[in-house]
């Protein structure tokens, strides 16, 4: 799954306009990225699908967070073998089932259909347009990493105590800040693998699948919030 580290060469002199060209190896590693990453986001798709459909309940936070870290960690010893893959699908799976009963609580809503539709479009629009200057751009944003890795942390903490405090406004902010994080993550992961920097597409594919699962989930809970009036 690892591919030489690669390196960007600069633009010929006099080209102001022209992008940073990706090496041969970086090329590799952002193809089989968004090839693995447009199929689990297809099967994740299917199962939150099949999930709402079947009106499945939500495993509730203490198994997801079991379910997810546990896969999390499985991936990550696995990342280098044809097993990783696998279980990339599984853990994909795995969230997309848990996104079913959350789509459905949504769909019941006044306007619930219009409120994840516009959830979608946002999170396609936001990660298309963000994954465009990644790849274009010259700036090297791996400086963006510990300050990304720091916040996510402290929002995830936050999100943690909303839930078990029950304090809406508090889960507002947290969705607004994951909003921002997530959108930083995408610019920071499609950089990392431009420059060589990040050489596994199996974890490039889990942290870009990831990025977009709670910018989607993150727009949701926003439009819903402003919807439900």
């Amino acid at each position: 799954m690892n591919e030489r580290t690669g390196s960007l060469r600069r633009a010929p002199f006099g080209a102001q306009n022209a992008t940073a060209i990706i090496d041969a190896a970086s090329h590799k590693v952002l193809r089989n990225t968004y090839m693995l990453l447009a199929l689990t986001l297809g099967f994740s798709a299917i199962t939150a699908g099949v999930s709402a459909a079947l009106r499945l309940p939500h495993p509730g936070i203490l198994l997801t967070m079991v379910g997810y870290f546990g896969l999390l960690f499985l991936v990550n010893k696995y990342k280098d073998r044809g097993l990783g893959v696998a279980l990339v699908f599984a853990l994909t799976g795995f969230m997309g089932y848990t996104l079913g009963p959350v789509l459905n609580h949504y769909l019941n809503m006044p306007n619930g259909t219009q409120t994840v539709m516009l959830a979608m479009g946002g999170t396609g629009a936001i990660f298309m347009g963000l994954s465009a200057y990644a790849l274009v751009t010259k700036r090297d944003l791996s400086f963006m990493g510990g300050f990304l890795a720091i916040g996510i942390l402290v929002a995830f903490l936050a999100g943690l105590a909303a839930i078990f405090l029950k304090i809406p406004a508090l889960s507002l902010t947290v969705s607004a800040v994951f909003v921002l994080l997530m959108s930083g993550m995408i610019l920071y992961e499609t950089n990392s693998i431009v420059r060589g920097g990040e050489t596994n597409y199996v974890m490039a594919t889990l942290s870009l699948f990831v990025s977009i699962f709670n910018l989607f989930t993150s727009l949701l809970h926003l439009l819903g919030f402003s919807t439900s009036d």
